[in-house]
């Protein structure tokens, strides 16, 4: 069988982004064609900085003729801008049907901001790239969290939830993933104890409820399953009953995943026109180009997910 091609959108190259593309490369080509989204120069540089050689088959695509300095872990307009631009190039090759898929590593959201970029990261922006209700999910194979909410403010979450758009969330989640048979998936609460019944808040009530039953009843068979009380959903008890979960905020689905699975973790990006999966952590500018090796198990994971 013919191996998928991959763009990979280099990520903030003052980070560990670089050094896990060099350092996988041997074993990534043998699962996927990797095209790297980053112009020779800037590998030269990367690679004289971590003592590292450049593989003959490092297959890049030109994203401009901006070189500048690596500064490893600053953040800097030009290393925000470059990710940011290498991120485009990944998505151009697969709309434009050289890529069967891409794969991102880790940018700074600072570094965007420094470089006037309007996006708080990819997922916003491959919504407005393709007008689409992207879908943030990160796990693994043991458990997947998907997000209602991402990267909006904790006291804005409630506004956001209403009962249109959150049918439509388990709509197109439902719609994306492949579930075993009579698989579930766990649906959490918004507030402490999912509310008891309306004393700590309304919103299972009135919204989360209704909208599982709704959906339900469209499919003809229960897959949604909740309110769960969010703080016992990701408990061994329960969390045996489960491979996929839906928390409505960042940080209510996030925190347990990565107390949990954090070095195996990736993020996929569900409901688009093109595969996008990422790993699931940041530019680690504390370990950056100081000869720490690190973990490469997100980033095989995620080309592995790929491969499925």
């Amino acid at each position: 069988m013919q191996k998928k091609s991959v763009a990979v959108s280099i990520g903030d190259l003052n980070g560990i982004g670089i050094e896990i593309a060099l350092r996988s490369h041997e074993r990534i080509k043998e699962m996927v064609e990797p095209i790297y989204c980053v112009d020779d120069a800037m590998v030269t540089q990367a690679a004289k900085l971590l003592g590292l050689e450049v593989p003959s088959d490092f297959h890049t695509a030109k994203v401009c003729n901006n070189v500048f300095e690596i500064r490893p872990a600053h953040i800097t307009k030009e290393a925000g801008g470059y990710s940011y631009r290498s991120f485009f190039k990944a998505i151009e090759l697969c709309v434009n049907g050289f890529c069967d898929a891409m794969l991102t590593l880790p940018i700074h959201k600072k570094a965007w901001e420094k470089a006037d970029v309007k996006y708080k990261g990819h997922t916003d922006a491959l919504r407005d790239r393709f007008q689409a209700d992207a879908i943030m999910m990160l796990g693994c194979e043991k458990m997947y969290v998907a997000l209602y909410c991402e990267h909006i403010a904790l006291k804005e979450v409630a506004n956001h939830l209403t009962y249109a758009k959150f049918y439509k969330f388990l709509e197109d989640f439902y719609r994306c993933v492949t579930l075993r048979e009579n698989e579930k998936v766990a649906v959490l609460g918004l507030n402490p104890h999912s509310g008891d019944g309306g004393v700590l808040g309304d919103e299972e009530i009135e919204i989360i409820q209704p909208a599982i039953g709704a959906i339900n009843a469209k499919l003809g068979k229960d897959i949604f399953e909740g309110a769960i009380v969010p703080d016992i959903a990701f408990t061994p008890k329960v969390r045996q009953n489960y491979r996929y979960f839906i928390a409505l905020y960042h940080d209510q689905g996030l925190a347990p995943l990565k107390a949990l699975y954090f070095d195996e973790s990736i993020n996929v990006s569900l409901n688009l026109p093109i595969m996008r999966v990422s790993v699931d952590h940041g530019t680690a500018f504390d370990i950056a180009y100081k000869g720490k090796n690190p973990s490469n198990l997100s980033y095989i994971n995620a080309i592995e997910y790929l491969m499925t």
